[in-house]
């Protein structure tokens, strides 16, 4: 079964949004790739000194076929460090892996398929 491990940024940490409906959100797609036949994972991070270590422990958890960074990191240009460092911490930590983009928290499941699928 094709692995994912989706990246994204803590709703509870984003002022003025309702975390709560958000992470319902999150966890919606995280179940609708076992639909798929993908096993699939989440992480959330925050822009904070212990991204990096929960970010290696999850991308080191095992061999990660393609990992979806969300759009709430790669659109706020604020954020834009923490991206960089994201993809970097990918490179290192689990080279094999495909790396995918989201434009929604709702459409995970297709931005790691665009990878899952290739030869």
């Amino acid at each position: 079964m094709p692995s994912a491990l989706v990246v994204g940024y803590d709703p509870q940490a984003i002022p003025g949004v309702d975390g709560n409906a958000l992470r319902a959100t999150l966890e919606a797609e995280l179940a609708r790739f076992t639909d798929h036949g993908i096993d699939a994972a989440m992480t959330l991070v925050e822009f904070n000194d212990a991204a990096e270590p929960t970010l290696v422990t999850a991308l080191t958890e095992r061999p990660w076929d393609v990992v979806v960074i969300g759009g709430g990191i790669r659109k706020a240009a604020p954020l834009l460090p923490l991206f960089e460092h994201i993809v970097n911490l990918i490179r290192r930590h689990a080279p094999q892996a495909a790396i995918a983009f989201n434009t929604t928290g709702g459409d995970s499941v297709e931005a790691a398929q665009r990878w899952l699928r290739k030869p």
